[in-house]
């Protein structure tokens, strides 16, 4: 035990619950792990509006115990907060969070996986929290529902993206420059809402105008993909806005954006610019934002034994739980290579980031993406079906029954299906 390589993991969301059990998986019990985290549950952010608008309360249906998850996998498992990161001493200053007025302690490590995801910066956006709302948690969704539920009176809906500030430092020259964090949940939400609101008598599709700052919406799924999203945008109904800029002000009539348009709108809901944790910017691991500098490897250039997964990494663009499980494969290579337990080869076998996205569009429908020209490949599939819906909630039924563990057959059989099958 006295040779066991100690594994210091901060965050234990989708990232780092997955890199955890893929460090583990391939490196064994060589290796000591622990996972530091806030709260001790799995926020399964991607279905939260829609079990809202399903009438459930996704403060209850999904977040997901991992105390125990952990433990049986002979993880450690530490609640508090991450405050300050020594990278040339190699260790973490850690305040318990479990009950305020703790100490701070230090932790070392031999291995650092950065997982911490980003803040959402609502509180960068004027007038938000007495106008706006969001769907990017179950408190944010509940609040939203009860609007929709008791106060709203049928009016505009405005429903988008702020502007993403991506970092440039060590960015590498195949990854473009995002106008927006990732806009598939902005698209799902839109369509999912769309239905909602005709079934409940209270407007539809025609209520809602969907805009982004970019180009056009969901670049990062590419052109071919967006201009079939968009056709079906168009044909349920919804209003789009495009090249919108940032968001200048919200007011209680509409939402004021920097290029100088103005959309009216009774109900405001923004999908904010992430951040990276104001303690993670000036690090000599981090790029001039704070999101940590990696190669495909998912390793920082300069500190090797460091490495970032999931939205804390600067090369995670789109920041997406699909491209954050592939790099937790690249981690848990990565590290068990290193000790010797698998080969080097093996370890580094090319692998480019893929877009896969599952929107729910209500009525029992959900719309497939899976692409690879954001990074310069050549695959662009959209599909459109009522198996895709099922496929969506059946993998997290999964998810939550495995304690995260998807099985090695699970991406690649569900894509088969998605895309060959049906």
């Amino acid at each position: 035990m006295g040779q066991q390589k100690k594994v210091l993991i901060l965050g234990c969301n989708f990232a780092g619950l997955g890199a955890a059990q893929k460090i583990r998986e391939y490196a064994g019990y060589q290796v000591d792990i622990t996972c530091v985290d806030q709260k001790s549950y799995l926020d399964f952010t991607p279905n939260i509006p829609s079990e809202a608008l399903h009438g459930r309360d996704p403060a209850v249906t999904m977040h997901m115990p991992i105390v125990k998850t952990l433990k049986e996998e002979g993880i450690q498992f530490v609640q508090g907060e991450v405050k300050k990161i020594h990278v040339e001493d190699r260790r973490v200053a850690i305040q318990p969070s479990e009950r305020p007025g703790s100490p701070q302690y230090d932790m070392t490590y031999d291995y650092l996986v950065v997982a911490l995801g980003t803040r959402l910066a609502f509180d960068d956006i004027k007038g938000f929290a007495e106008y706006g709302h969001a769907v990017s948690d179950a408190f944010h969704t509940n609040r939203l529902m009860n609007y929709l539920s008791r106060e709203y009176k049928g009016g505009p809906i405005a429903i988008g993206s702020a502007r993403f500030q991506q970092g440039q430092k060590g960015k590498p020259d195949w990854l473009p420059t995002a106008s927006a964090v990732c806009e598939g949940p902005a698209v799902e939400f839109s369509l999912s809402l769309a239905h909602w609101l005709e079934k409940n008598h209270k407007g539809g599709a025609q209520n809602i105008t969907l805009f982004t700052p970019a180009k056009m919406i969901a670049e990062d799924a590419g052109e071919k993909v967006v201009t079939q999203l968009l056709k079906t945008v168009s044909s349920r109904g919804l209003r789009y806005k495009n090249n919108m800029e940032d968001i200048d002000f919200i007011d209680q009539d509409g939402i004021q954006f920097k290029n100088g348009e103005y959309i009216a709108a009774e109900l405001k809901v923004v999908f904010p610019n992430w951040k990276p944790h104001i303690f993670m910017k000036g690090l000599p691991i981090s790029d001039e934002l704070g999101f940590v500098v990696t190669d495909l490897r998912m390793r920082n250039p300069d500190h090797p034994e460091v490495f970032a997964c999931g939205d804390a990494a600067a090369i995670t663009v789109p920041k997406l739980e699909s491209i954050g499980h592939q790099e937790c494969e690249v981690v848990g290579k990565q590290i068990a290579a290193d000790i010797g337990v698998i080969s080097i080869q093996e370890a580094n076998k090319k692998w480019m980031p893929e877009v896969v996205y599952l929107g729910d569009m209500g009525d029992g429908k959900a719309f497939y993406i899976h692409s690879s020209s954001w990074f310069g490949g050549d695959k662009e599939i959209f599909k459109i079906g009522h198996l895709n819906h099922d496929f969506k909630w059946a993998y997290q039924k999964m998810f939550f029954q495995t304690g995260g563990k998807i099985p090695s057959w699970g991406y690649p059989t569900f894509q088969w299906m998605t895309e060959k099958a049906l």
